[in-house]
């Protein structure tokens, strides 16, 4: 019998999927009926079909991109080329969806998607640009009806040349004819953009924005340029004031939530958030996007009721939804459920911040045993099975084991003598142990493998200085990491303390009263109430004390210390 390979084929195709996700949707929007071949549907042609499509299911892409572009070739069915072309494209065979795309563009001249998509392959390829160039220019100058979105593509049809500011000067040249559509000055900012040229992507929306001032793309581009070179004030105004003349414009009001949350403006980004889901109950994303910022903002109940929410509504971040709320059981101190939340997470992304809570959930209720059997799991990546040694040595050292924590290290140094994590780790455990040499060897060896590793230098330096070792050597090693790091409070404490070791109080305690303004840390105000009283400065010290110790009842070294200096 003779037909037309008619939407028999293409309803299979729709009934199969590629097992990768190309969609054969797109087969839908077919050219009109005098444009299609005559064809007979032979049983062969069927076969050769089916089997294009079920390779693909089964991930077979590379199969699949062949068996179709023959059978583009032998029907000359536009939608079957452009079938081809989708398929080469995903499987990333660019010798192939070139090949179906010039037969896609032959088949279909007046299709603007296969004249884009031959270019942006072809830009892709060492063919000669002026090629690339002409296709695109008929593309926009053949079919007027569908200048805008053809200039708003340009970008994406160039985005395989490497050459972003040659990229830049074809959509110039390209975009020149058609300066009075404000889709041009968009397209010239988008290529701006990827040259790494911001001042001239904001001339460009600019202009696009002068031709159209209630333009919605244009004006969210806009905001995210402000926001890329930290001007976040004027693109949360910007944003706002469009808002207030079109209060039920989705992406604007979505926008502005989002750089109000740039700018750590929680409260205002949530009641943001909280409109638009309020107008889209169902939407996945405004459901995580809620939780996430009821998190931050401390409102557990609510972001527990919102994860859950994410979850039920199948989130793709289900692994990430499952974290949080783990990390919310356990800070109510609901270890068992947290750890059902933790076992519940995929190997991936989430996997080894998973393993890692859950040994510390098993920790903090004494469980070490169980905590180390989790830890001592041999992972996949080498990056996971050092935080698994390292986090493994912080809970045999919390739990006063440092001995055997530094057992655990020395035996993963000996298969990575040079890991700088581990060697720090090691040389802390071995000033803990107070094995002075080894922790000075183990430092200087990271200082020579790191340079720029700040808390070596200091770390070796507080040491010296808190025995009072050559104080000279020991502020020159600090003294370097503050040129490393010269915001660290911590650092900062260690030069406030060797000062205070040299005699040097009254410079101390600048130093010290700095740290402290920059994190108000229960060690940082030991050093600081010690030094502010041993310059008779005993009501500063007292407030410095009872301060900390309000809000650190249980630190050990504080407390000793102020007892220490407060004894009669």
């Amino acid at each position: 019998m003779k037909r037309t390979l008619t939407q028999l084929a293409i309803g299979i195709a729709a009934t199969l999927t590629l097992g990768a996700g190309v969609s054969p949707s797109a087969l839908a929007a077919d050219p009109p009926a005098e444009q299609l071949p005559g064809q007979e549907l032979t049983a062969r042609t069927l076969y050769q079909f089916l089997l294009a499509e079920i390779a693909g299911a089964r991930g077979q892409i590379g199969l699949s991109t062949q068996l179709y572009l023959e059978l583009a070739r032998s029907t000359r069915d536009p939608r079957i080329a452009k079938r081809a072309t989708e398929i080469a494209l995903f499987s990333r065979d660019i010798d192939a969806a070139t090949q179906a795309a010039q037969l896609w563009a032959e088949l279909s001249p007046d299709s603007d998607e296969a004249r884009r998509i031959l270019a942006g392959v072809s830009a892709g390829r060492d063919s000669r640009l002026e090629d690339v160039q002409i296709q695109l220019a008929r593309a926009l100058a053949q079919n007027p009806a569908h200048l805008g979105p053809n200039l708003m593509g340009l970008n994406r049809a160039l985005s395989r040349i490497q050459d972003k500011q040659l990229a830049r000067h074809l959509v110039q040249r390209l975009t020149e004819p058609y300066l009075d559509h404000p889709e041009a000055h968009f397209a010239r900012a988008q290529a701006a953009v990827m040259a790494d040229n911001t001042l001239e992507a904001l001339a460009g929306i600019d202009a696009a924005l002068a031709l159209q001032a209630d333009w919605e793309p244009a004006i969210v581009f806009k905001a995210q340029l402000l926001l890329q070179g930290g001007a976040t004030q004027e693109a949360i105004r910007l944003l706002g004031q469009h808002l207030e003349r079109r209060p039920d414009s989705r992406n604007l009001r979505l926008a502005h939530a989002r750089a109000l949350v740039s700018a750590r403006q929680f409260e205002a980004a949530r009641d943001e958030f909280r409109r638009l889901l309020d107008a889209a109950p169902e939407d996945r994303d405004l459901i995580y996007a809620n939780a996430l910022l009821a998190q931050q903002l401390d409102d557990d109940a609510g972001a527990e009721q919102l994860f859950k929410r994410a979850l039920e509504a199948d989130h793709p971040e289900a692994d990430a939804i499952r974290l949080s709320l783990g990390q919310l059981a356990d800070k109510r101190g609901e270890g068992e459920r947290a750890r059902s939340w933790y076992e519940g997470i995929t190997p991936g992304r989430h996997y080894t911040e998973a393993r890692l809570r859950l040994a510390q959930s098993f920790a903090r209720e004494g469980k070490l045993d169980e905590a180390r059997r989790i830890l001592s799991a041999e992972a996949d990546d080498e990056d996971a099975n050092r935080r698994f040694i390292l986090a493994e040595a912080q809970l045999l050292r919390e739990a006063n084991r440092s001995e055997e924590a530094m057992q655990v290290v020395d035996q993963a140094l000996r298969r990575a003598p040079d890991d700088t994590d581990l060697l720090y780790e090691s040389a802390m455990l071995a000033e803990r142990l107070d094995r002075m040499e080894i922790m000075e060897g183990r430092l200087r060896k990271l200082i020579a493998l790191a340079p720029d590793h700040a808390h070596a230098y200091n770390a070796l330096g507080y040491s010296l200085a808190d025995r009072g070792q050559r104080l000279d050597e020991a502020e020159k090693l600090i003294a370097r990491a503050l040129e490393i790091s010269p915001d660290d409070p911590f650092i900062l404490d260690s030069m406030g303390w060797v000062r205070f070791r040299q005699g040097r109080a009254p410079d101390a305690v600048v130093v010290l009263e700095r740290a402290y303004g920059i994190r108000p840390d229960p060690e940082i105000a030991a050093h600081l109430g010690e030094v502010l009283w041993a310059l008779d400065r005993r009501d500063d010290a007292n407030r410095v004390f009872d301060e900390a110790l309000a809000a650190h009842p249980d630190n050990s070294v504080l407390r000793d210390t102020a007892d220490r200096v407060r004894k009669p």
